[in-house]
């Protein structure tokens, strides 16, 4: 059931299942809570499971015509803070990693894991910055159905789209269903987001990092030669991935996930 954090009169959707230690879902762009139901509903019968709508996705509201990456990791924040928890293991899907990352700089001292599901610690290139753009512009000119299919298409690999067909339907109509004003906010948000990598190379929170061999968005071979992993930190591949494991591997996602939280918060969480 779809719960509700109200703060200074906009809310933030989220959802919170199970028990014990807690792990909090960060979807991505034209998302919602709604693309971690294959995994959270196996991950909450070990673990409390809060998944939300960022600000401006999903049934969140939208709080500035900029939605920085700080914002929606405070927006977490005080969300995490209003739910009494004071530990946790924050994983982000893209764009929700782009905030994991700034939830970990701002605050630390909750963070007993991290993962970055399909996500980098880079700044946009020039080229993805046009990109952003040119999509702020097709969508202030209320055009965005031209758009979001053709960019949810591109986040599976090219040898699942016909086999998650169906799935590929319900991440459009999602898409479909997230504001306007919401969408370009969150694209400024990522144009002006800064670099963190240092602060990834440098944390010393265990972290976990997943990415997909047929990613179409995150060049693999690219990304990983450029990061020198930190001594607490591991990686996991998909090998049957694009940008959408938790969907496209679930079974194997959730056990790479499971697996590290167990390592995170010890031998207390049990399935």
């Amino acid at each position: 059931m779809v719960r509700y954090f109200i703060r200074d009169g906009r809310r933030l959707a989220y959802t919170d299942t199970g028990r014990g230690d807690v792990i909090v879902l960060l979807h991505g762009y034209l998302g919602s809570l709604d693309v971690f139901k294959n995994i959270s509903g196996k991950l909450s019968r070990s673990f409390r499971i809060v998944a939300v709508d960022l600000p401006g996705h999903g049934q969140s509201d939208i709080l500035s015509e900029c939605h920085s990456m700080e914002l929606m990791a405070a927006s977490v924040y005080d969300l995490i803070r209003f739910l009494g928890i004071d530990r946790v293991l924050i994983t982000g899907h893209s764009l929700g990693g782009y905030v994991v990352l700034a939830f970990l700089e701002k605050y630390a001292e909750l963070v007993g894991g991290y993962c970055l599901f399909h996500s980098h610690p880079f700044a946009d290139s020039d080229e993805a910055i046009e990109r952003r753009k040119r999509e702020i512009q097709i969508v202030l000119a209320g055009r965005k159905s031209i758009m979001y299919p053709s960019n949810i298409e591109k986040m599976y690999s090219p040898y699942n789209l016909e086999r998650f067909n169906s799935e590929l339907n319900a991440l459009n109509d999602i898409a479909s269903r997230t504001p306007d004003d919401g969408i370009v906010a969150v694209l400024k948000g990522m144009i002006a987001r800064p670099s963190r990598l240092g602060l990834m190379e440098s944390s010393q929170s265990p972290f976990l990092w997943v990415l997909g061999i047929h990613d179409q968005y995150i060049d693999y071979r690219s990304v990983t030669g450029a990061v020198q992993l930190p001594s607490n930190g591991q990686m996991a591949t998909l090998f049957e991935s694009g940008h959408l494991g938790f969907i496209e591997e679930p079974e194997r996602s959730t056990m790479i996930l499971r697996d590290f939280a167990l390592k995170v918060f010890g031998s207390e969480s049990r399935a």
